[in-house]
């Protein structure tokens, strides 16, 4: 019997890939959009999944548009990545950051709860963001979680409430805490898109420089196609569990943006340090221990990073010039 999987968040950059991905392995996808307004389908139908998929609107963060909405499709497998996931626009919102963050992920379990079918598996987007000051690298699924944002905070939360929910009521309830991850989808916000996009511009004349906020900082990042894998390996155990995905290795902002520069033989000179951008609270290095998802999982990853900005930058380019009205 086809297996059926709904995907909160999936015109994201995940749930884009993730539905890809899932239909690949022949699963009826039904995808969660907003009630209201425009949804933003140019992920789905950049990777020519859009009619393949079953949308559905649905509330959030009301409780009886939850319910009626898994109690229709009854899926064997649901992945909750909708999310506001910005962490400098958490600082600038952080009561609807939080707000809709904790509430969407607690409807959803209590609808679980309230089905109290076993055989649905829930799987939740976890962060690397929520572990925050971290005394002792690398990061491991037991390391202390201090949160520096609100982003962070609301992510904290939604992790123990779904521990919380597999430990008291039984839900096959687990959580990927997943480092940062590319792609080509990935949103403008998001510091590589933007250096990569920015830098274009730059190349092309239609910018004149790239401002970044503190560059020294050094993160965790993959690449997206691939983490995404893993959020359907953790369903697919005998047990539920927590794992951290991650490369395993962290890489600086500038070192970043160098790679990028050089790759379009744009001068440092063009690189604009805005205090602005500077985050309240930072941590300056962040990495993870993925040897849990490699042992139990299965799940490899073998991408150095220069080598994953490289395929970032290709399909960049090869998109430019079709799509030059919107993006310049």
């Amino acid at each position: 019997m086809q297996k059926k999987a709904l995907i909160t968040g999936i015109t994201g950059q995940d749930g884009c890939y993730l539905a890809k991905f899932l239909l690949g392995k022949d699963y009826q996808v039904i995808g969660v959009v907003r009630p209201e307004g425009n949804s933003d389908l140019n992920g789905l139908k950049y990777l020519k999944i859009l009619d393949d998929i079953t949308l559905m609107r649905c509330d959030l963060l009301n409780q009886g548009d939850v319910f009626n909405l898994i109690s229709k499709f009854y899926p064997d497998e649901i992945y909750n990545l909708s999310a506001q996931s910005s962490v400098g626009e958490s600082f600038q919102n952080p009561y609807e950051t939080i707000n809709f963050n904790i509430t969407s992920v607690l409807n959803l379990l209590e609808t679980l709860r309230i089905l109290s079918d076993k055989r649905i598996k829930f799987y939740q987007a976890s962060s690397s963001e929520m572990y925050g000051k971290v005394p002792n690298l690398p990061v491991k699924e037991n390391s202390v979680i201090h949160p520096l944002s609100p982003y962070a905070v609301s992510k904290a939360t939604n992790h123990f409430t779904t521990i919380n929910y597999r430990e008291a009521f039984g839900i096959f309830s687990c959580c990927g805490i997943l480092f940062n991850h590319e792609s080509f989808l990935r949103s403008e916000k998001f510091f590589v898109k933007k250096v990569i996009r920015d830098s274009i511009l730059i190349a092309h004349g239609k910018k004149n420089v790239l401002r970044v906020g503190n560059i020294d900082v050094k993160r965790d990042f993959g690449f997206g196609p691939k983490y995404i894998e893993a959020m359907w390996f953790m369903l697919q155990q005998n047990e539920p569990d927590d794992y951290i995905i991650c490369s395993g290795r962290s890489v600086s902002l500038k070192e970043i943006i160098y790679w990028v520069f050089n790759y379009f033989s744009i001068s440092k000179e063009r690189l604009v340090i805005e205090d602005s951008l500077i985050r309240p609270n930072e941590l300056f290095d962040m990495f993870g221990d993925n040897s849990k998802a490699r042992k139990i999982l299965g799940w490899n990853y073998n991408f150095d990073f220069f080598e994953v900005l490289n395929i970032l930058i290709k399909e960049e380019l090869e998109n430019f010039h079709e799509a030059d009205k919107c993006f310049l």
